[in-house]
């Protein structure tokens, strides 16, 4: 890359490709997707679960699932008929009185409000939700419409995609501007329609929303072959290093291949494990950038298509002071290729729920 463009010899003249798009906050298809608590309540909204995520076309978005199945520390809102008979009908006389303590009733939404932030009685809070086994694994919450998954899209402008007609469509409770950062925020609901724990790929679609705001939003192809090792042209589109807003395309190079298999932890719905053909990758990826997209680029065409994702670290061990134990150098990174969903996904693409 020089200065943002790919110049390419094609049909005897020079063709510049643009590739400063893939991570403009009007072309890169790279978000985020937040879990929201109280969606239509403005002064008690909560978000959570940040996770990075892109969009595929059609409202279609790809992420991770290892997040799906971890617990929420802190319930913020519970309705009222699962806060009295899952939760208050379990516990015993002095943990009861703590929970309706910290829990106030809104008698108009119907939701028990948490409304402390001691840190012993939060402490308190979480262990004795898990020592009823409450489940409040993020799928779980979402299945109950308690939290529920939103599409993060941000903005210097105050225009969605700088539409005015698109940005009128959004009310007070999918738009606000941030001062803070900077930024204009909107939101888009979604639905997880199917998670692949074993290899690690969560697919949502977008509802709810007009079919132009969804044709507005920058997309990758899905690409579904597994690369050989000498692929040039391959990236990791991810965010800056600093933080979740800005974005960064660098290099990446396929070192190895391997048949994963990693259990992981789920103490409510048991463990189970992730399994099957990943790329180990060698290039620099951010704590954080999990779900992030391996995209490769067309040297014809300039075009970018999405093969892989970003599912965890790889370390290598060293050894200090004569010690290995603990002692890990991050260097690498684990990717779930798309051809591990290969016939799912296009089913899925095909025939969106």
């Amino acid at each position: 890359m020089k200065s943002g463009f790919f110049f390419i010899l094609y049909n005897k003249a020079i063709m510049i490709v643009p590739t400063l798009d893939i991570i403009s906050e009007q072309k890169s298809p790279l978000f985020r997707i937040m879990w929201v608590t109280n969606a239509g309540d403005l002064s008690r909204r909560q978000f959570d679960n940040n996770i990075s995520a892109f969009h595929i076309g059609g409202g279609v978005v790809l992420s991770v699932a290892h997040n799906l199945r971890l617990e929420n520390p802190i319930l913020k809102s519970i309705p009222e008929t699962i806060f009295r008979e899952e939760i208050l009908a379990k516990l015993n006389d002095q943990q009861k009185k703590m929970f309706e303590q910290s829990y106030y009733l809104d008698e108009v939404s119907g939701m028990r409000n948490i409304v402390v932030n001691h840190a012993p009685v939060l402490q308190g809070i979480t262990e004795t939700i898990r020592s009823i086994n409450f489940d409040t694994r993020w799928f779980h919450l979402a299945e109950r419409n308690i939290s529920s998954p939103h599409l993060i899209i941000q903005f210097s402008d105050q225009q969605f995609y700088k539409n005015s007609n698109l940005t009128s469509r959004f009310s007070e409770y999918d738009y606000f501007y941030e001062p803070t950062l900077n930024r204009h925020t909107f939101l888009l609901k979604m639905k997880l329609v199917k998670a692949f724990y074993g290899s690690d790929i969560a697919v949502y679609k977008i509802y709810d929303t007009d079919g132009d705001i969804i044709e507005s939003l920058p997309f990758l192809e899905p690409d579904f072959e597994i690369l050989p090792d000498n692929t040039q042209s391959f990236y990791c589109l991810q965010s800056s290093p600093a933080g979740f807003l800005g974005r960064l395309l660098n290099k990446a190079q396929i070192e190895g291949y391997m048949d994963q298999y990693q259990v992981f932890n789920d103490r409510i719905g048991g463990n189970y494990v992730l399994e099957g053909y990943r790329y180990l990758i060698r290039g620099y990826f951010r704590f954080g950038s999990s779900g992030a997209p391996y995209i490769i680029q067309n040297q014809e065409t300039g075009k970018f298509k999405v093969n892989a994702i970003q599912s965890e670290a790889s370390p290598i061990q060293l050894s200090i002071n004569n010690k290995m134990e603990g002692n890990f150098q991050y260097v690498n990174a684990i990717a779930s290729p798309l051809n591990i969903i290969k016939e799912e996904l296009k089913e899925i693409i095909q025939n969106p729920v």
